[in-house]
């Protein structure tokens, strides 16, 4: 699993032309943390209803996983790793850390 911070995903995601397919950009906290805040183009699949729905992802698709702190993101990564995920990236220090460098008027909790 490969690793950004919140500063090398923005320019990351920054230099994607149209050409290019972005990557997934997979929100794996609950709900009401999603609905409070969220990185623009990213889907929300909560940890506990990730494993049913793996088989609606594309194994070969490059996926940013993403949670508040990074922590659940994390172990999710690894999760979708060991079910054959191939191209895997964790935001580290989550949305928490992408408000602190990215977007400042992003709301925090």
């Amino acid at each position: 699993m490969r690793h950004f911070s919140a500063i090398q995903l923005y320019e990351y995601l920054s230099q994607l032309s149209e050409s290019d397919e972005a990557p997934l950009l997979l929100d794996v906290r609950e709900p009401w943390e999603f609905e409070y805040c969220s990185i623009e183009g990213s889907v929300l699949i909560p940890m506990g209803k990730l494993p049913a729905k793996l088989t609606t992802l594309d194994p070969l698709r490059e996926t940013i996983m993403i949670c508040h702190h990074g922590i659940r993101s994390r172990q999710m990564g690894y999760y979708m790793e060991q079910a054959g995920f191939k191209n895997i990236t964790n935001l580290d220090g989550g949305v928490e850390q992408w408000a602190e460098d990215v977007d400042k008027t992003m709301k925090r909790y």
